[in-house]
C-alpha cells in the first residue's frame, strides 16, 4: 500500500471518529432540559423561615405557702447500753430479753446471786445494832462525867475535854453515821442484784446468758426507749427563712409530714425543739421532729428507718408557681418577650413539692402574667425567634416526680 492510500484511511477514520463524538455531545445536551423539567418547583410555604415550636405555661405571681423538706434517719429517745452494777453470776434471764422484744419500765430482766450481798447486807445490820448500843453507853458515861463534875464545886470548865467525855460521844456518833451509811450501800448492792428496765424500752441486742459471770460495768443488753423517735433535720439558712418565728413553731402544734424513702409510708409528727448552735462542718443549724409512741404507729415507724420530712413554713408573695422541668440545670428560666422571642432569667427556687418549684421573678414580669417555657434547651438564645404554644395542665401533672425532681435531660 502506498503512502497516498494511508493518508485516505487515516483520514476517513479520523472524521468517523468526530462525528461519533458530535453525536454523543447532542445527546447529552438534549437530555439537559428533560432533566431540569423533572425538579418540583418550591411552594410558597416551603420559603417562609421554619421557627423553633416551644411548650410554655402560663405564670402568674401569687401568695403561696411554703414548704421546707429535709432528711433524716428516726432515732431513739434513748438509747442505752445496759450495765451491771455489781458482780456476780447471772441465775435467772426474762424470757423478754431477746432482741426484737419490748419490755415495760420496771419489768425484771436478769437476776444475779446475791448470797454474798445477803451476808454483807446481815453483818452492816449488826454494826449498826453495835453502834447504837455504843452511842447510848457513851451517852450514859457522859452524863455521869457531866454530874460528878457539877458535885465536883470546881469553878469553871475542866482542863480538857475528856473530863466530860465529849470526843468519846462525837466518836460513838461518828460509828452510828458510818454503820448506817454502810447498811444503806449493802442494801443498795443487794437490790442491784436485780436488773430491770429502766424505761419502756426495746431490746435490740442481749450480751449475757445464764450461768454468765458479770463484772461492775459489764454490758448485758442494748435497749432503746420506745416512748418517741427524733429525727434531727439539718436546714440551711434559706430553709430557716421560710419557717414561721421559732416562738410559733415550737408551741407543740406545728406539724411535720413523715415520709419512709424505702416504701413511701406517712407518718404525722411535730416539731420538737430547735438547735441553738450551727454545725462546725456544715455551718447549718438543725431542727428536731419527734413522733410519739413508734411502735404503736399504723404501721411501725421503727429506729433507723430513714425519712423524709415535710415542714409547712410560713405564705410568701409574688412568686411564680412552675413545673419542675421548667428549672434549667443552669438555675435558669426562659420565657417570651411580646414578639415571641426568647430570654431568661436566673432563679433560685425558695422551695419545692412533688410537682412544682416556685421561684421569685424580677419586679418587672411580676406585674404581669408571663409566657415560660415548659423544656428549655441548650441551644436557646436569648433573642431567638420561636413558635409558642401553650401545654395542657394534664400533661404538666402527669410528668413523674423524677422529672420534676431533676429536669428533662436535655434542659440546659
Amino acid at each position: 500500500m502506498n503512502i497516498a492510500n494511508k493518508l485516505k484511511i487515516d483520514f476517513k477514520s479520523r472524521r468517523q471518529t468526530l462525528l461519533l463524538s458530535l453525536g454523543v455531545l447532542l445527546l447529552v445536551i438534549a437530555s439537559i432540559p428533560i432533566q431540569l423539567s423533572k425538579r418540583p418547583l418550591l411552594s410558597a410555604q416551603e420559603g417562609r423561615e421554619q421557627l423553633p415550636a416551644v411548650e410554655v405555661v402560663t405564670a402568674t405571681a401569687g401568695s403561696y405557702r411554703a414548704r421546707v423538706n429535709a432528711h433524716g434517719a428516726a432515732e431513739p429517745h434513748y438509747k442505752l447500753a445496759l450495765t451491771a452494777k455489781v458482780s456476780g453470776y447471772v441465775s435467772e434471764l426474762a424470757s423478754d430479753l431477746e432482741p426484737g422484744r419490748r419490755l415495760a419500765r420496771d419489768q425484771p430482766l436478769l437476776q444475779l446471786q446475791d448470797s454474798d450481798y445477803r451476808a454483807t447486807v446481815a453483818a452492816a445490820e449488826k454494826n449498826l445494832a453495835d453502834a447504837r448500843v455504843a452511842l447510848l453507853e457513851e451517852e450514859r458515861e457522859a452524863a455521869q462525867a457531866e454530874s460528878a463534875w457539877a458535885m465536883s464545886g470546881v469553878a469553871g470548865e475542866p482542863d480538857s475535854e475528856l473530863t466530860l467525855r465529849q470526843p468519846q460521844l462525837r466518836a460513838a456518833r461518828a460509828t452510828l453515821q458510818k454503820a448506817r451509811a454502810e447498811l444503806d450501800s449493802a442494801r443498795r448492792d443487794l437490790t442491784y442484784t436485780q436488773v430491770a428496765a429502766p424505761f419502756d424500752a426495746l431490746v435490740v441486742e442481749r450480751r449475757v446468758s445464764p450461768g454468765s459471770f458479770v463484772a461492775a460495768g459489764s454490758e448485758l443488753a442494748t435497749l432503746y426507749s420506745t416512748d418517741r423517735v427524733e429525727l434531727a433535720l439539718t436546714l440551711s439558712a434559706g430553709d430557716w427563712s421560710n419557717l414561721p418565728p421559732e416562738e410559733e413553731l415550737l408551741d407543740g402544734s406545728w406539724r411535720v409530714q413523715l415520709t419512709s424513702v424505702a416504701d413511701g409510708s406517712r407518718w404525722s409528727g411535730y416539731v420538737l425543739r430547735a438547735e441553738q448552735h450551727l454545725d462546725a462542718s456544715t455551718r447549718q443549724r438543725a431542727l428536731t421532729v419527734a413522733l410519739d409512741a413508734p411502735l404503736d404507729q399504723s404501721p411501725a415507724l421503727l429506729p433507723g428507718t430513714f425519712v423524709e420530712a415535710t415542714i409547712p413554713g410560713r405564705a410568701l408573695d409574688g412568686l411564680w408557681q412552675l413545673p419542675g422541668s421548667a428549672l434549667s440545670q443552669r438555675g435558669e428560666i426562659w420565657y417570651l418577650s411580646a414578639e415571641n422571642t426568647l430570654d431568661r432569667f436566673a432563679a433560685q427556687p425558695l422551695f419545692s413539692d412533688a410537682q412544682f418549684v416556685y421561684v421569685r421573678p424580677p419586679e418587672a414580669l411580676a406585674a404581669a402574667p408571663q409566657r415560660v417555657l415548659l423544656h428549655p434547651l441548650n441551644g436557646y438564645l436569648r433573642g431567638m425567634r420561636v413558635e409558642p404554644s401553650e401545654a395542657g395542665a394534664e400533661k404538666i401533672e402527669g410528668q413523674s416526680a423524677r422529672e420534676i425532681a431533676q429536669g428533662e435531660v436535655n434542659n440546659g
